[in-house]
């Protein structure tokens, strides 16, 4: 028997498969690009908010081994102290600020009792006024491990 290949019809093939929606697989490959994004973000805004930080514990560390003597360590610290206070907070409220006034900003913004104020602290105003064998280098240690402290809890200029 002779097939009639005149009545055969065509052959129909399904559509093509949509791109959309997408597999499970790419929508979890989103996520993680958007959470990866979102992630770097963050970083790179914390990193650039506490850019001074990192500067001023930087040159902190390097007033720290400054080899011309305790007194000159104190007196290079309290213009970097300075100029971190006047940067963080408003020029007119931190400027004028000295002798106890200024101890007492410190110890406020740090959040301690008194510990500008104390005998540590106080090297900060007294030591530039001092004879150079009267500034102990324990002291000095003491105060740059303080100032340290305070460095690093000054919250950025947003949240102060």
């Amino acid at each position: 028997m002779n097939p009639d290949l005149s009545q055969l019809r065509d052959i129909h093939l399904p559509p093509p498969v949509s791109w959309w929606p997408p597999a499970p697989g790419w929508w979890l490959l989103l996520g993680a690009l958007v959470l990866l994004a979102a992630g770097a973000f963050w970083w790179f805004a914390h990193r650039r908010n506490n850019r001074w930080r990192r500067q001023a514990l930087q040159e902190l560390a390097g007033l720290r081994s400054l080899p011309s003597g305790p007194q000159a360590g104190v007196i290079a610290l309290s213009v970097l102290l300075r100029r971190v206070a006047i940067s963080r907070f408003p020029r007119r409220e931190v400027a004028a600020l000295n002798g106890d006034a200024w101890l007492a900003f410190l110890d406020r913004t740090l959040g301690a009792n008194n510990q500008f104020a104390s005998d540590t602290g106080r090297l900060l105003a007294t030591a530039p006024y001092m004879p150079e064998a009267q500034v102990a280098s324990e002291s000095t240690r003491a105060l740059f491990d303080l100032s340290e402290r305070w460095i690093k809890k000054l919250p950025r200029r947003g949240a102060a």
